[in-house]
């Protein structure tokens, strides 16, 4: 099979898939060695942007997906009726955060990290896909340990949880200066 034909194959696949796919889904749908088809996504990847096409292939971990171009959205925004999506609390979010930070992590080490109970975050966070089930520990009642989802890292534009910021870069404030800077004119 000729690269160009590869290529035009590998473009089909993830426009009707439209979710991320695995490489190793593309390389055994393709007969192809792993190796060639990520050498051959790369080329893909650095076309559609040479050529600024309104669509890119994104990677994220090992799996690869069709998406528009986020300098578009202003644009599809307009042909696109919103959704009415409710976003996360900020119970949710510090949830979420402790997951993506602390992963593999159960919910007992959640509630002992946040000071409170977690059940209604963990089921909001689930229901959106952003954290799964990773498994169970070998312990005393087999406790769940949660992860981030792929969906997680296409949410927030990260490519493995390798590039989520390092935690130290965030500074965190005591309740004495958020006190202060209520009252700050």
């Amino acid at each position: 099979m000729e690269r160009d034909e590869i290529k035009s194959i590998l473009e089909s696949i993830l426009f009707v898939w439209s979710e991320p796919i695995a490489i190793k889904e593309l390389s055994k749908a393709l007969s192809l060695d792993i190796q060639e088809v990520e050498t051959i996504l790369r080329d893909m990847i650095d076309e559609f942007n040479y050529n600024k096409r309104g669509i890119q292939i994104i990677k994220m971990n090992d799996y690869y997906q069709l998406s528009t171009r986020p300098e578009h959205y202003s644009y599809i925004n307009k042909l696109l009726a919103p959704k009415m999506s409710k976003g996360l609390t900020q119970a949710a979010l510090e949830t979420l955060a402790i997951i993506a930070y602390k992963q593999p992590i159960t919910k007992i080490e959640i509630e002992e990290l946040r000071g409170v109970k977690c059940d209604k975050a963990l089921s909001t966070l689930q229901e959106k896909n952003l954290i799964e089930e990773q498994g169970r520990l070998d312990k005393i009642g087999r406790p769940i340990i949660y992860g981030t989802t792929i969906i997680f890292l296409k949410t927030f534009g990260l490519k493995s949880i390798e590039d989520l910021p390092d935690i130290s870069q965030f500074k965190l404030l005591s309740e004495e200066n958020d006190v202060k800077n209520l009252f700050a004119k």
